[in-house]
């Protein structure tokens, strides 16, 4: 078998720099990106990142059950960080394509096996159309330009592959209201008197809130924000709300239970902290069918608007 290399799939006249165990491609710097760069590039925090999140049995199910085994795959994992979710999911890609903002991560993620690309997400120097598996996880609401990010992902996937996002705050669970407002606004005073918040120290929670561009009162993800970008470029779009602490069932419509803080907080917003609509995140999985005829998939599973009801199918 040919042995594959990241100069295989860039983009003519692409040009990079040699960073040591990364590449660099050229990035017009944003407040999100220096944002993320800064905070992910602090070998302490990107391994506490490494070690702590996304790292659990229960998201390695849910991602084993949504894109099966990497064995043999060209994956490209967009804003990889220091690698943890290849260090969950485990397998032997055929090619494993790193991309983030953090060089300091993309040195943690080159000792995992990556091959480290630093690049802005939303402007990437590959070829369309060369990736089996697109994974895109806990990234997309660290841009500024969610969108752009998530058509730039897509763009890669080749015919017959898939693109996977996870672990984006859903708009409708964090969108916050009254009471549960006035709480969320005041926990960034506590932080300060404290001195932290669920980090240890100071610098590293401001640091860290720096990053998160949008999950707050306002901003994340929507099942249209999916169907509407993806479906368009002829990928089947399948979205499932879930809770975090749940595996294959979420791929059933299982959403799981929030901790008790969200749930609260959605009870103060009005809504029923059990609905979809409240749980935390969304995991979309969408396939670009071998022929850009192929109709959807009648089974396609998608959810209501409605937070008393539950999974509908949608033809």
């Amino acid at each position: 078998m040919q042995m594959l290399k990241l100069e295989d799939f860039l983009l003519p006249g692409t040009q990079l720099e040699d960073a040591g165990r990364y590449r660099r491609a050229a990035i017009k710097e944003t407040p999100a990106i220096a944002a993320n760069a800064l905070y992910f590039s602090n070998p302490e925090w990107a391994r506490e990142y490494l070690t702590y999140c996304h790292r659990s049995d229960e998201f390695k199910e849910r991602w084993k059950a949504a894109a099966g085994d990497w064995n043999d795959k060209v994956v490209l994992d967009v804003g990889c960080g220091p690698g943890n979710i290849y260090a969950t999911v485990g397998g032997k890609p055929r090619l494993l394509i790193g991309v983030d903002v953090a060089g300091g991560s993309l040195d943690m993620a080159a000792d995992l096996g990556y091959t480290c690309l630093q690049a802005d997400a939303a402007h990437m120097p590959f070829r369309s159309g060369f990736a089996d598996i697109v994974a895109v996880n806990a990234t997309i609401h660290h841009c500024e330009d969610m969108e752009a990010v998530l058509r730039e992902s897509a763009r890669m996937v080749k015919p017959g592959g898939m693109l996977i996002t996870d672990h984006d705050p859903q708009l409708s669970a964090w969108n916050y209201k009254g009471p549960a407002k006035v709480l969320w606004d005041a926990r960034l005073v506590a932080y300060r008197v404290l001195g932290h918040g669920f980090h240890k120290n100071a610098t590293q929670q401001r640091s860290g809130l720096d990053t998160e561009i949008h999950p707050r009162p306002g901003h994340g993800v929507t099942h249209d924000f999916f169907r509407s970008t993806l479906e368009p470029l002829g990928f089947d779009v399948e979205v499932y709300p879930h809770n975090h602490e749940n595996g294959a069932e979420v791929l059933e419509g299982v959403t799981g239970k929030a901790a008790l803080k969200y749930q609260i907080g959605n009870l103060l917003s009005g809504r029923n902290p059990q609905a979809p609509t409240s749980a935390l995140s969304l995991m979309c999985v969408a396939r670009k069918p071998l022929s850009p005829h192929s109709s959807p998939s009648l089974h396609a599973r998608t959810f209501s608007a409605d937070p008393h009801a539950g999974p509908t199918l949608r033809h």
